[in-house]
């Protein structure tokens, strides 16, 4: 008797998965279908951009080839280039690089690039400092001393990544607009911090021999 029914149990599941499949079996189908597709999409995008970045790297690398030959405008052409057209992790590379090709022929051009860099926000903060000492050092035979400190005075804080070169080219501004007490604190400034590169602390120190005596503490 048991037995049949768990025939007839068996009977009326069945005929219910029936019955849900004949309803339900195109959206069934089409998620699975939707899934798949998704899932493709997915790897295809993962491989188109993949070969985009092998292909930047590589044109990233010539680039880099020419500017060791020489080549250097050829050099800022490819770079200006990948800048344009490369992947987003090569883009701002690719301007910094094309500003320093552009310094050899043009100082004033570069320090401009720089500041397109700097004041551009989808660029990281740290790419951002980067290129306003790279701008402020081509500029620093002809800009004013507050000029440069318009530029570099918020990059010589105590967490600043670039501190030391900031401190650096500001006492060399000072010192060139003959202004010793300015070159002295921005000199004292890079003695005090235990952090500062030896090479960059012998400089400061080479510089605070010039100072004339009276400017000495």
């Amino acid at each position: 008797m048991s037995e049949l029914f768990d025939e007839v149990d068996e009977d009326v599941r069945r005929d219910q998965l029936k019955q849900l499949w004949d309803r339900y079996s195109i959206y069934i189908v089409a998620g699975a279908l939707l899934i798949i597709a998704a899932v493709g999409g997915w790897r295809g995008y993962q491989y188109l951009e993949a070969k985009k970045a092998a292909e930047a790297g590589a044109s990233f690398d010539h680039a880099v080839e020419l500017s060791e030959q020489n080549k250097h405008a050829e050099a800022e052409a490819a770079f200006t280039e990948l800048a344009a057209k490369a992947p987003s992790g090569y883009r701002v590379l690719a301007r910094l690089h094309a500003a320093a090709e552009a310094a050899t022929r043009d100082p004033q051009a570069a320090a401009k690039m720089y500041d397109d860099i700097a004041a551009d926000r989808s660029v990281g903060t740290a790419e951002q400092d980067l290129a306003k000492i790279r701008a402020a050092g081509l500029l620093l035979e002809t800009s004013t001393y507050p000029s440069m400190v318009a530029r570099l005075e918020p990059l010589t804080g105590p967490d600043s990544t670039f501190r030391h070169t900031a401190r650096e080219l500001l006492a060399l501004s000072a010192w060139h607009a003959n202004d010793t007490t300015a070159a002295r604190q921005w000199l004292d400034m890079i003695a005090n911090d235990g952090e500062t590169p030896a090479s960059l602390r012998s400089r400061a120190e080479a510089l605070q021999a010039l100072l004339p005596p009276a400017a000495k503490s």
